[in-house]
């Protein structure tokens, strides 16, 4: 079990962290080794699959969203099967929150085993002819510098433990610059990289990295799209496979694992070729 806590940790925190009556997880034991796991971006979605079948696992989670009404729903239901799940309201682009918010969290919890970065915004640009920088840097200040802010701390408190699992979640719009998004490409390749580049300095250490690569996800998000949407999948499906990958400590995965074949053969489509698709 990890046990971390900033030696300067502030006491003058802004108020987003749990009441002081909320459930706390049980005591580990060496023989209830309860793990413990935080979830950033989990109030809905698959990040709230995701804490379901963690919580079942036995894992007691910290969970992080900006909608606290989303999010504080999502715990009550945990709670009330017994489990634990502690909400935390915070917005990933608050970089200097994190300072303070992630000891607060490993103290709350007693330790930390697993980290996933979920959190992540898409704006599609509107057609092939539009442009917006705002939006593109909205995109990267949550998918990449967001997971920076917070995989970089986790990554040191692991490496110095000689433990641990981090998850990033990705996406196969990152595997290649298609001409549909490319703001949103970009931010999902850069953190691919990241993760990858956190995977081998970290493996040294006994600690895992997990990038996913989700294709279509059946989420409110996807009913608002236009275009095919092929292969797409409940997020419960995504879920179970992000924890099955977990639990194999596996490097990477696409889920559906159809997408792993169908990315190879975008990634092998030769430039002059693939620059003429329209998606």
């Amino acid at each position: 079990m990890l046990k971390w806590i900033h030696p300067f940790l502030e006491d003058n925190v802004p108020d987003i962290y749990p009441a002081a009556d909320s459930p706390r997880p049980a005591p580990a034991t060496p023989l209830n080794p309860r793990r413990r796991g935080l979830i950033i971006g989990a109030s809905d979605g698959l990040g709230a699959e995701l804490a379901r079948r963690l919580a079942r696992e036995g894992y007691s989670l910290a969970l992080i969203a900006r909608r606290k009404d989303k999010l504080e729903s999502l715990c009550s239901e945990i709670n009330a099967k017994g489990q634990t799940a502690l909400p935390y309201v915070h917005d990933v682009s608050n970089y200097d929150e994190v300072p303070n918010l992630l000891p607060r969290i490993v103290a709350d919890l007693g330790g930390l085993d697993v980290a996933v970065f979920m959190a992540g915004v898409n704006y599609p640009p509107g057609g092939m002819d539009k442009y917006n920088f705002e939006n593109d840097r909205r995109m990267i200040e949550i998918n990449l510098i967001g997971a920076m802010a917070w995989l970089h701390p986790i990554a040191e408190m692991f490496q110095s433990a000689g433990a641990g699992q981090i998850v990033g979640i990705g996406s196969v719009a990152g595997d290649r610059g298609r001409v549909g998004n490319p703001g949103y490409n970009t931010s999902k390749a850069a953190l691919a990289t990241y993760l990858e580049a956190l995977r081998n300095r970290l493996t040294r250490h006994g600690v895992n990295v997990l990038t996913v690569k989700p294709g279509f996800l059946k989420t409110e998000m996807l009913k608002a799209a236009q275009g095919a949407t092929p292969f797409a999948i409940e997020p419960s499906k995504a879920a179970e496979d992000i924890l099955k990958a977990m639990k194999r400590r596996k490097q990477q995965i696409y889920t559906a694992s159809i997408w792993r074949w169908i990315m190879l053969a975008i990634q092998h489509t030769p430039s002059f070729i693939f620059r003429r698709l329209s998606f």
